[in-house]
């Protein structure tokens, strides 16, 4: 048989053209510049990325530090139980006790201390940070904290200065209510060791001078009847200590009279050596029957009764026109002014005046002491 061959036509399959373009034209690559832009994006994100976390951080550390700077200052706040830890934190927010109640929350949920805090009550200060505050939470009790009462400072301030130091501010700052302090202020403070204290102080008079000037370290749960009743065994224990009542007796005074007399040393006077010579002036006016024209005696009675400070008001402490010491203290005598009525300076001076820079100039006459206020009081002399 012949042999057959099958012969495939000759065809040539030409190139379909793709998307409409002619065969035999490349397509281009996506251009360098548009993998670039791609990369700058993906950078940018990332640090927007970066940068968020790290402000969020920051602001993070921000509402953790202290929502106040006095360290004085505590504000009592009662916790209930099976209070979460949001109502815990958003009444410590309220009271302005910590910066965000939400920061609060994911610290103690970061920590895993919610289970920790315990009920109870607290006095906390505005000056510790979040994680502080938190720590008082879960060792179920404040650790104890301190009150200073300040020499020559009043049992009360009605002025509108901005930093009061008078026993009532100072109280208020340690988270006390006016209700529970103007209580303490009337109590009866009757132990063996006040009766000493009280010695000559008339029925019914108030505790002004008597809150010793001193810092006490306060335990969680103290009223403020036993603040003051610690201020007072203080007290006590210098009048004992340095026996103020035989020392003031040698200078005719009992005890109430000597503590009276250094509440106005301390107020015209701030060093222990001024405080020595000022009180000689008073002995000395005293002595020869002058008036006592101590200028803080009106002063103190005008601010108690809010009225305005006048030399010539009508009132038993005003020692300008009312001969003799006042009715009682103007304001609680620091050492240095009780032993400066105790031993009292040497000399004969019988005027005193703060200068306008601040130096205390003396004067046996009062044409010597006219001639210290023209020269050395022209502003401080000349206001009430």
């Amino acid at each position: 048989m012949p042999e057959t061959r099958t012969i495939k036509p000759d065809i040539q399959h030409k190139q379909q053209p793709i998307n409409g373009q002619p065969s035999g034209i490349k397509i281009p690559k996506k251009s360098t510049l548009h993998k670039n832009w791609g990369l700058i994006i993906s950078l940018a994100v990332v640090a927007l990325i970066l940068i968020s976390i790290i402000s969020g951080y920051i602001w993070f550390q921000i509402q953790l530090s202290p929502a106040g700077s006095d360290k004085h200052q505590y504000v009592k706040i009662k916790i209930s139980e099976n209070s979460t830890s949001s109502q815990i934190s958003q009444q410590l927010q309220d009271k302005k006790i910590i910066r965000n109640s939400l920061v609060f929350d994911i610290y103690v949920k970061l920590s895993e201390k919610g289970s920790k805090l315990q009920a109870g009550t607290y006095r906390l200060s505005p000056a510790d940070t979040t994680p502080q505050i938190i720590e008082h939470f879960t060792k179920g009790a404040v650790d104890e904290y301190k009150i200073t009462f300040y020499p020559g400072a009043t049992l009360t301030d009605n002025s509108d200065k901005v930093n009061k130091q008078d026993v009532t501010s100072v109280l208020k700052k340690a988270g006390y209510s006016e209700s529970e302090i103007s209580s303490a202020l009337t109590d009866v403070y009757d132990t063996p060791n006040d009766v000493m204290l009280f010695d000559g102080k008339p029925s019914g008079t108030s505790l002004e001078g008597y809150i010793y000037g001193d810092t006490y370290s306060i335990s969680d749960g103290a009223t403020v009847h036993d603040i003051l009743q610690r201020a007072l065994d203080r007290f006590y224990g210098v009048v004992k200590g340095s026996n103020l009542v035989e020392r003031f007796k040698a200078h005719k005074l009992n005890l109430y009279q000597g503590i009276t007399l250094a509440s106005i040393v301390q107020r015209e006077a701030s060093t222990a050596q001024d405080q020595g010579q000022v009180a000689q002036v008073f002995y000395s006016r005293l002595a020869s029957g002058m008036m006592l024209g101590s200028d803080v005696t009106y002063q103190y009675i005008a601010d108690k009764t809010g009225v305005a400070r006048d030399p010539n008001l009508d009132s038993p402490y005003n020692t300008r026109r009312v001969a003799g010491l006042p009715p009682g203290p103007i304001s609680s005598p620091g050492l240095t002014a009780l032993e400066a009525v105790a031993n009292p300076a040497s000399g004969d001076y019988l005027y005193f005046l703060a200068g306008d820079d601040g130096v205390m100039y003396y004067a046996h006459t009062s044409a010597e002491h006219d001639a210290n206020i023209a020269k050395y009081c022209k502003i401080n002399c000349s206001t009430p």
